[in-house]
């Protein structure tokens, strides 16, 4: 196998766009048993547009007039709570990276006996009816093909909270079976970045002999567009997609998005979609430091990244939050526009261990909790510190026995 260049790779350290400081936009949130209709009609008193409801947190979208002070809205007596609804830009191209280990390499030295006791081998080939060219490196090196004989992951569903998906993609339209848009409610949730639509190929392309194989190849995939073409985005939009996911009985939910700093409204809908049932799979950030946002909530199952070495990807984030690593370094996947591309980051980590997740659920696990004990348990550790890999690297034939 040839060295892998990769050029224009995705990483998701979140940047903040500018945000107007006179912008009159809020996230409400009500206390637990005031109604969202007596709660609004105390807010239309100060002038305000609602412009989106939230019911999962009890909370609201709405526009207030300039001069209107946090102070004012929150002396509206079911009011609780204030905040800005900013708009940050969640991924981030980065410049080319260097030449990357190959996975033969690292196999070779598997093979000399290198790193003897600290990196687990890697798995045999597929069975011969499968085409080896269909599975990318990363989904071989979480073992996917070996749990293929139980499970695919068929019934599950697992909603991709990111720029949308290309439904149309040869590897993602067997398995595509709905979506929402957030940023415009009223079109459909198709994908004009390509981070979507990669991220989705990696949680579930079909396996048909042709183009590539994702983790659960049938699972059922449903585009939950949050972010722009540019990848940036409003928390309330992404609170929506949670929202929609929970609404729509998602089992697991896959989020290749972050931010250093956190919302206490978004805090509120993580809580709520993990109480209500929704595994929530999350990208730990690219900055090389601390884990961003969502990912960085205990609810979440955050992920870092490791390359073909099973070493931590330079611009993995780390923490104590980490539950588990997976292959996030030049990860071949769906593109959109029926094509495919090599890119990196926690970002294509992330959703391996949706699609782990998603085999976990076919399997009988029944819970977020449930769940994450199924990946933990499966995972082996490659020799990191447990801030750097969790639990380890999850092997899919370990979690479906």
């Amino acid at each position: 196998m040839n060295t892998i260049r990769l050029s224009g790779a995705i990483f998701l350290l979140a940047s903040f766009l500018s945000v107007n400081s006179e912008a009159s936009q809020k996230i409400v949130t009500f206390s637990p048993e005031a109604s969202l209709r007596d709660g609004i009609s105390g807010l239309e008193k100060l002038g305000c547009k609602v412009l989106k409801h939230l019911p999962l947190i009890n909370a609201v979208v709405a526009d207030f007039p300039e001069k209107t002070m946090d102070p004012e809205i929150m002396s509206c007596p079911q009011v609780c709570a204030v905040e800005e609804d900013r708009v940050i830009n969640w991924i981030e191209e980065a410049p080319a990276a260097a030449d990357l280990a190959s996975v033969d390499a690292a196999l070779a030295r598997i093979k000399a006996g290198e790193d003897k006791g600290l990196i687990p081998p890697f798995p045999a080939e597929p069975k011969a009816e499968l085409n080896p060219k269909e599975i990318p490196w990363g989904v071989k090196r979480v073992n996917s093909a070996a749990a293929w004989q139980r499970t695919s992951g068929r019934g599950v569903k697992v909603g991709i909270i990111d720029t949308g998906v290309d439904y149309n993609h040869a590897d993602l339209k067997p398995n595509y079976a709905g979506g929402y848009n957030a940023v415009e409610p009223a079109k459909p949730p198709l994908d004009d970045n390509g981070h979507g639509t990669h991220v989705a190929g990696i949680v579930g392309a079909v396996l048909d002999g042709s183009g590539l194989a994702g983790v659960a190849p049938q699972a059922s995939l449903y585009a939950v567009k949050v972010l722009t073409a540019q990848g940036s985005g409003a928390y309330s939009a992404i609170i929506d997609g949670i929202q929609w996911a929970v609404s729509n009985d998602m089992n697991v939910v896959n989020m290749s998005l972050g931010a250093p700093q956190g919302s206490e409204a978004m805090r509120k809908a993580v809580e709520a979609a993990y109480k209500a049932g929704v595994t929530l799979v999350m990208a730990a950030g690219n900055d090389s430091g601390p884990v961003n946002y969502p990912a960085k909530y205990p609810q979440a199952i955050a992920v870092s990244a490791s390359d073909s070495a099973d070493k931590i990807a330079s611009f993995s984030s780390r923490g104590p939050e980490i539950v588990v690593i997976a292959p996030g370094v030049a990860i071949n996947s769906t593109y959109m526009g029926g094509g495919y591309k090599a890119l990196s980051g926690t970002s294509m980590a992330a959703p391996h261990v949706a699609g782990l997740a998603a085999l976990a659920v076919a399997s009988g696990a029944r819970t977020p909790a449930e769940v994450r004990g199924a990946l933990t348990g499966a995972a082996v550790g490659i020799g990191l510190s447990v801030t750097e890999q969790g639990a380890g690297l999850v092997d899919a034939s370990k979690l479906v026995r």
